[in-house]
């Protein structure tokens, strides 16, 4: 498949680190997953990017209200509308030598070409029509208040004709790209236990909670979980 208004030279990441279990690689992604972070450009991308290389179906989304990436000072940040295309909005950030120096030396263009090599453009959480919403059996959020954010949507939302659960789990993690990486593989791990259960609505609880207690014995990580029903 093509990808339109890629960035060219960009190409999609390689597969992190480790291995998919056997038992997974013999069946296709049983689930679908939704990451969310706040502009769909860091963390969400990041395990956009984890899970799917891993073989997993996954969509990210933002929650913010637009698509906020840091500017040359905390009061000049940069905005885009959500649907702007990462390409564009490379372009943009690159239009001259000095703003393509600066923001290379901030890691924000290299996020806008790690999004273009995956789709087109940032999406939002709460635009996003039911349907699509309800597809997904789990979805991982990388902040307190996004969580926040989704389960009050998830919550008001008219419910669907296929009433049914999804799973919201929180894996509180600070909005850089370091910790992005290292909270993404954290990610992978939680979703593949989760892909191989047999009965997800009986079984995530007790594993969700189990996953805390062995992540907490090396990584402070905050993890939050709420089954909802859209």
């Amino acid at each position: 498949m093509v990808l339109m208004n890629v960035v060219p030279g960009i190409y999609r990441p390689s597969t992190p680190p480790g291995m998919p279990p056997p038992s997974a690689r013999r069946r296709p992604s049983k689930l679908s997953f939704g990451t969310v972070c706040s502009s769909n450009i860091n963390r969400s991308m990041e395990a956009h990017v984890v899970l799917q290389n891993a073989g997993l179906t996954v969509e990210s989304y933002g929650t913010g209200t637009q698509v906020r990436l840091p500017g040359k000072s905390s009061m000049e940040p940069r905005i885009f509308k959500f649907g702007t295309p990462y390409a564009e909005m490379y372009r943009s950030l690159a239009a001259t030598p000095e703003d393509e120096a600066f923001f290379l030396h901030n890691g924000v263009l290299q996020l806008c070409k790690r999004g273009s090599s995956v789709k087109l453009a940032p999406q939002r959480w709460q635009d996003t029509p039911s349907a699509a919403i309800q597809k997904h059996d789990v979805v991982i959020a990388f902040e307190e208040r996004i969580y926040d954010a989704v389960v009050e949507d998830l919550q008001t939302r008219e419910p669907t004709e296929d009433f049914k659960a999804i799973h919201v789990i929180c894996l509180d993690t600070k909005d850089n790209p370091h910790e992005a990486e290292l909270q993404g593989r954290v990610a992978l791990e939680l979703c593949w236990l989760l892909e191989q259960t047999d009965d997800l609505d009986l079984e995530a609880p007790e594993l969700v909670e189990q996953f805390q207690e062995e992540q907490m014995t090396h990584t402070q990580i905050k993890v939050l979980y709420q089954m909802c029903y859209l």
